[in-house]
C-alpha cells in the first residue's frame, strides 16, 4: 500500500521559500494561479464568528491532511480549511486505489491516512508555515485577506471520540504551545527573523463531527454534548443524504437525473436516522451550545452510500461512498427542507459536487463554508480554486454587491430558483 510520508518541517519551509525565491511558486504553484483577495470585494464570511476571509476552503478530505496540501488550499483562497477526519484506529490497511473522481466521485477511503499524532504535527506545520508565508511580504495579499480558520474534525463514535487519544488530539490543535515552540527549532536559520514570529497557538474552536453511515441519533447526541461540555467546542455536525428517505433519493438519482447504475442499498435508509430524529436533535443540540455560549450548526452532506458496481475497486468492496455531481443535487434538496424547518436558527455548511460553476449560487444561498473536495481531486488539483472565488466574485460585481452578505440579499430574488434548481425540482 502506498504511504503517505510526513515531509520534515525544517526542509518543507527551506522548499517553499526557495520555489519563491527562484519561480514565484509554492510547492509547484505558480503565484499567478493562486487566489489573494479582490481590492473592491470583500469576500469574508464568520464561521461560528471566527472571522475567515473567504466562504472557501477543502472539505476534510484526502487533499487537506499532509502539510503542503493544506498550504496549497491557502494559496488558493480556501479560509475556512477542514483539516481531514481523524479517529482513534489510526493504523487501517486502505485498499488501493481508494478513490475514484472521473466524475462521479466515488471512494472507498473514509478515514485519515496518518497516525494521530502525525496528523496533529501536519495541521501544526502547516498553520505555522501559513504564517511564515503570510509574514514574509512576498505574496500579493490584499489587506485583510490572509484570516483563515481551521475547522477540527473527528470521528466516527462515541467511543472512539471521548477516549483519551482523540481528546489529547483535540487538545494539542486547541493548545499547540508545545509542538509550535518544538518546531520553532526546526525553522532555517536563514529566515532569520521569522522565527521568532509569535504564532498562533489555540489554532482551532470549531468541529465538525462526521459519524459512521447508520450511527445511531442518539449517539450522534451524545458525542456533539461531550464535544460541547468537555472541549467547548463549536461544533457542526455533518448530515446524511439518506435523510431524504428512499423514495425522493431515487426519484432525483434516477427519474431527475438519469443515474439509473447508481443503487442505494435498503438498509441504509433502514439503518439511518430519520428526518423526525435529526430535527429533534438537531434542536436540543442548539438549546445546549446557548446554554454554553457556543455555536452549532448543520452540514450537508456525507457522502452516499451506494453498491458498488464498478469494476475500479477491489472485487471485495461490496459498498462505496458518492460524491460528485448527484451528491450537489440530493445535499441542495436537504438545504430547503431543513431551512424550510428551521429558518435561519442554524448557519449550514455545505460540500457536495461543489465547482466552478455553481459555488458562487451555494454562497448566495447563505451557505458558510462551502468546501470542496471531488472537484480539487481532478487535474490542476487547488489551481482549481481562483476559479471558484474568480466565478463569485465576477457574479458579485454584476449584482453590484460589494460584500458577500450584499451578494446574498442582492442574488435572494433568483435563491429559491436556484436551489429547486439544484435540488431538480
Amino acid at each position: 500500500m502506498a504511504v503517505l510520508r510526513p515531509y520534515p518541517f525544517g526542509a518543507l519551509v527551506r522548499r517553499a521559500f526557495r520555489e519563491l525565491e527562484e519561480r514565484r511558486a509554492v510547492f509547484d504553484l505558480p503565484l499567478d494561479k493562486g487566489f489573494f483577495g479582490e481590492p473592491d470585494l470583500d469576500l469574508s464570511v464568520a464561521h461560528h464568528g471566527c472571522a475567515a476571509s473567504s466562504p472557501f476552503g477543502p472539505a476534510a478530505g484526502p487533499h487537506s491532511q499532509l502539510a503542503q496540501n493544506i498550504v496549497l488550499a491557502w494559496l488558493a483562497g480556501g479560509r475556512i480549511v477542514e483539516w481531514k477526519t481523524v479517529q482513534v484506529n489510526d493504523t487501517l490497511t486502505l485498499p488501493r486505489p481508494c478513490i475514484d473522481a472521473h466524475n462521479v466521485g466515488y471512494n472507498v477511503e473514509w478515514s485519515q491516512e496518518l497516525t494521530l499524532d502525525e496528523s496533529r504535527e501536519e495541521y501544526v506545520k502547516a498553520a505555522m508555515l501559513i504564517e511564515l508565508l503570510a509574514a514574509s511580504g512576498r505574496l500579493p495579499f490584499v489587506t485583510g485577506f490572509e484570516r483563515v480558520v481551521y475547522d477540527l474534525s473527528v470521528g466516527y463514535d462515541l467511543a472512539g471520540i471521548s477516549g483519551e487519544r482523540v481528546s489529547a488530539f483535540i487538545a494539542g490543535l486547541t493548545d499547540a504551545t508545545s509542538t509550535v515552540e518544538r518546531l520553532r527549532r526546526e525553522l532555517p536559520l536563514e529566515l532569520g527573523a521569522l522565527r521568532d514570529l509569535p504564532f498562533s497557538t489555540a489554532l482551532s474552536s470549531t468541529l465538525t463531527l462526521s459519524t459512521f453511515h447508520g450511527c445511531p441519533p442518539e449517539e450522534i447526541e451524545r458525542i456533539v454534548r461531550h464535544l460541547q461540555e468537555r472541549h467547548r467546542l463549536h461544533c457542526t455536525v455533518k448530515l446524511n443524504p439518506v435523510l431524504l428517505g428512499p423514495e425522493e433519493t431515487r426519484r432525483l438519482l434516477h427519474d431527475a437525473l438519469g443515474y439509473h447504475e447508481i443503487r442505494v442499498p435498503e438498509g441504509a435508509f433502514a439503518r439511518d436516522t430519520s428526518w423526525a430524529q435529526m430535527t429533534d436533535f438537531v434542536g436540543r443540540l442548539g438549546d445546549a451550545a446557548a446554554v454554553l455560549g457556543l455555536g452549532f450548526g448543520v452540514k450537508f452532506s456525507n457522502t452516499l452510500i451506494v453498491e458498488n458496481h464498478r469494476d475500479f475497486f477491489p472485487a471485495s468492496e461490496r459498498e462505496m461512498y458518492l460524491s460528485g455531481p448527484p451528491l450537489h443535487v440530493l445535499a441542495a434538496a436537504l438545504v430547503a427542507r431543513f431551512r424550510a424547518g428551521f429558518g435561519d436558527r442554524f448557519p449550514i455548511s455545505f460540500a457536495a459536487g461543489i465547482d466552478r460553476g455553481n459555488f458562487a449560487e451555494a454562497v448566495g444561498l447563505g451557505l458558510a463554508p462551502v468546501t470542496v473536495c471531488t472537484d480539487l481531486l481532478k487535474p490542476g488539483g487547488y489551481a482549481r480554486g481562483r476559479g471558484y472565488l474568480s466565478a463569485l466574485a465576477g457574479r458579485m460585481r454584476a449584482a453590484g454587491a460589494r460584500s458577500v452578505d450584499e451578494w446574498v440579499i442582492r442574488s435572494f430574488g433568483h435563491g429559491p430558483a436556484a436551489l429547486e434548481r439544484a435540488a431538480g425540482t
